[in-house]
């Protein structure tokens, strides 16, 4: 125990550095306070009276001679680590809700809810909440997936992630896809306009007036567009949306990252490639839609444009359409593509070890 009237011993330095502290405008009143107990005490004075003078407590004074003494002045800069609360969920009962939530299923329920998890463990829905959080566990979402069967799948990935990566000189490289069947949906009641707390409001319900067939080529270099929409899916469609890439790039070799939708593969698609060997197709592996960027394009043609639009015709539809395509290729903004073939397997492979089927 210290003695009450000891003086602590400082060096000259350090009361400098401690005066400066007290003295500065921005720092810590913490840190004051602190500075101020070692410059009262090592003038001799009482650990009682400097508490009373500081007004704090003197087992704070002996803490932060101590403290000095033992480490100096970064001693005084920052809080001891403190252990912190003990749980109050015991380990054994959030190892309990954790294999309960992964291993198992509730009575008729495809997944556990907060609730059910309470009821049937015992515990308060808040308990099982924060033992969910902190293990990050999500049963109520899910997300979809499908690995390629294709057997020439390293091959067709090689080939189309060399086209992101590494494009050939001289030579345009254009993600393209049909975005079939998209409709031209008309409320039947007017839209109730935005307004403070109070989102925009449309009916359930709707009117069709109309399909039409988005053919559409991004240009992966610098963002823009080529699109035309037909009233069919078809190889005629498809050929006349060839000419009309033939047309806007008149002179360069055309890369095009293709799916495999029958229509690409037809006999008279296969004619016309053949009578321009400036075009060249790539196609990605069956089920592997993600490797197409374009697909990136066109999920944001839907959430921006048609998704919460209202056409009362496919003109309508089109012109707005048309509209958004005008207005992307006024700025265009390109989709990077920055994953490697190795990186792409490595997940790959993960995900298969995680479901235990082995390519």
């Amino acid at each position: 125990m210290w003695n009450s009237a000891s003086a602590l011993v400082v060096a000259p330095l350090e009361r400098s550095v401690l005066e400066r502290l007290v003295r500065g405008k921005n720092t810590p009143q913490k840190l004051v306070l602190r500075s101020r107990i070692i410059l009262r005490t090592s003038e001799g004075i009482a650990n009682n009276a400097v508490a009373k003078e500081l007004n704090t407590s003197r087992p704070t004074i002996l803490l932060w001679r101590k403290r000095f003494q033992s480490m100096g002045l970064a001693g005084l800069e920052k809080d001891a680590p403190r252990p912190g609360r003990k749980p109050k969920i015991p380990q054994e009962v959030v190892n309990r809700v954790i294999e309960a939530t992964l291993y198992t299923r509730p009575p008729a329920a495809t997944h556990w809810s907060i609730r059910t998890m309470a009821q049937t463990q015992g515990l308060s829905r808040m308990t099982v909440q924060r033992i969910w959080h902190q293990a990050h566990l999500q049963p109520h979402r899910t997300k979809t997936f499908k690995f390629s069967c294709d057997k020439k799948f390293i091959e067709k990935l090689t080939d189309v992630v060399g086209l992101y990566l590494n494009p050939p000189d001289k030579a345009i490289v254009l993600s393209l896809d049909e975005k079939s069947q998209i409709q031209a949906l008309d409320r039947t009641q007017p839209l109730l306009p935005l307004r403070p707390k109070f989102p925009e409001t449309q009916t359930h319900d709707y009117k069709r007036n109309g399909t039409t067939t988005l053919f559409s080529a991004l240009n992966i270099l610098d963002g823009k567009v080529i699109g035309q929409c037909m009233p069919k899916h078809r190889h005629q469609e498809f050929l006349k949306f060839l000419k009309l890439i033939d047309v806007r790039i008149p002179d360069q070799d055309v890369h095009l990252i293709i799916d495999n939708y029958g229509t690409h593969k037809h006999p008279r698609v296969k004619r016309w490639l053949a009578k321009h060997p400036r075009f060249h197709f790539h196609f990605i592996p069956t089920s592997a839609s993600w490797l197409n960027l374009v697909e990136r394009w066109l999920r944001e043609l839907t959430q921006k444009r048609i998704r919460r639009g209202t056409f009362k015709s496919v003109p309508e539809l089109i012109a707005a359409i048309d509209h958004y395509i005008a207005e992307n290729n006024r700025n265009p903004k390109p989709f990077v593509w920055t994953a490697s073939v190795n990186q792409i397997m490595t997940k790959i492979n993960h995900c298969k070890e995680a479901l235990g089927t082995p390519h």
